[in-house]
């Protein structure tokens, strides 16, 4: 591999796995949020008990995501400072709101949530969950209006070799970051829904005492992903509209408009070749609607069979099934953002700035040490966040610590079927 491929191998594999803390969080911090306010508004202490044994496996997951993502920021400017000298006047603005966004408001109401718990009133405690949960979908948008930009580059001028933002609004309401976003934002509803029925389901499967706990977690869970499911497919197929040329066609093997987008760039970029890999287009994409079909065949399923409550209460295949299909939601996205990401290459700003272009100058052997070093820190820290979320989702209500003291218990035996 040349320099060039090895910054986009740790660009790739260390974005890739900070997406799936970010969709995590996302899906749990709304549905925390649905059960406080059912709690709150019933005065319904099973619900109260379900938002703290909820909670805590969101705020494990966001700490994590917090900390891959102030990794991801220092890679940007060690590896892509072509990028950022070029163009960090017009993305960078929208990074930065969602720094303030993230560290500043979202993480203060959040450590408010936390240690709120008995010391302010049910309504200002509540208030603050939903604030951290509109501050997280904020923080999101920022994000893929950054994106967007690099997909599709609009109200900004060029002087001096630097891009400059001329028009905040048209940058804001940018399709390509606007119809993602809210794809991502469906699909991560989808990944809390299936974590939170998925995990159900296990201690179910293990006849549980916390019989109506999990039964009343699982049908929310499951209740959720269907219309989720849905979303994210109106959204993803709105999102083709957007497409660029290159993309497109290398998606679907077009060999004409393959050769159409190719003759366009280079009449307008000089000769070069300016179509990315069909290989992982195409793979990135048949992962993501293969996967969804299958989730949706077992969302439409899962919304029957949990009308039944025999079937909810003891159907095993069932409750085995929901908790190996956990992963699959993470599968599809990794797939998706596999899809949109090499779609746009060889640009990093499309049709402005090659990726060649925004590395660093860097040599090989020193990428290599950074590569080396990124993915080592990135694997330690998924492993210790799934250790932590099997643990803790093992341990069930008797376990959790947040906002009060845990119960003494028996550890249930670890199942290798939770997985996330």
């Amino acid at each position: 591999m040349d320099t060039v491929d090895l910054a986009r191998l740790q660009f790739a594999l260390t974005a890739g796995a900070h997406f799936l803390f970010v969709a995590l969080t996302l899906g749990l911090a709304t549905l925390v949020a649905v059960i406080q306010t059912r709690a709150t508004l019933g005065r319904s202490t099973i619900h109260m008990r379900m938002t703290r044994f909820w909670g805590q496996l969101y705020i494990i997951n966001y700490a994590m995501g917090i900390v891959t993502g102030l990794v991801m920021e220092f890679q940007l400017g060690l590896s892509w400072s072509g990028l950022t000298d070029f163009a960090g006047n017009a993305f960078g603005s929208a990074l930065a709101l969602e720094t303030v966004v993230a560290f500043f408001v979202e993480s203060t109401f959040l450590g408010l949530w936390i240690f709120g718990w008995e010391r302010l009133n049910r309504w200002a405690h509540l208030s603050l969950i939903w604030i951290v949960t509109l501050t997280a979908y904020a923080s999101a948008f920022w994000v893929m209006v950054s994106n967007g930009f690099l997909q599709n580059p609009v109200g900004y001028r060029s002087e001096g070799g630097v891009l400059h933002v001329v028009d905040f609004g048209a940058m804001v309401a940018n399709p390509a970051g606007l119809v993602a976003f809210a794809h991502i934002l469906s699909g991560a509803l989808v990944a809390g829904g299936f974590v939170m029925a998925g995990v159900s389901a296990y201690h179910l499967r293990r006849r549980t005492t916390e019989q109506d706990f999990f039964r009343k977690s699982l049908r929310l869970g499951v209740g959720v992903s269907l219309p989720a499911l849905v979303l994210t497919g109106t959204f993803g197929g709105i999102g083709f509209d957007t497409l660029q040329p290159g993309k497109a066609a290398a998606f679907t093997g077009d060999a004409g408009r393959m050769a159409q987008a190719q003759a366009e760039m280079t009449a307008l970029h000089g000769p070069g070749d300016y179509l990315p890999s069909a290989g992982w287009v195409q793979g990135g994409g048949m992962t993501m609607l293969v996967v969804f079909g299958v989730l949706l065949l077992l969302a439409a399923l899962n919304v029957l069979l949990m009308l039944f409550r025999p079937v909810v209460r003891g159907f095993r295949l069932w409750h085995w099934t929901m908790t190996a299909s956990i992963p699959l939601p993470f599968v599809a996205m990794l797939g998706g953002w596999i899809f949109r990401e090499m779609g746009r290459q060889p640009w990093a700003v499309y049709g402005l700035l090659t990726t060649a272009d925004a590395m660093s100058p860097v040599t090989g052997g020193q990428m290599l040490f950074s590569l080396t070093a990124f993915v080592g820190v990135f694997a330690v820290l998924t492993v210790i966040n799934y250790w932590l979320l099997a643990r803790a989702a093992r341990r069930g209500p008797d376990g959790v610590t947040l906002g009060g003291e845990r119960r003494a218990e028996t550890p249930e035996r670890p199942d290798p079927a939770l997985t996330f």
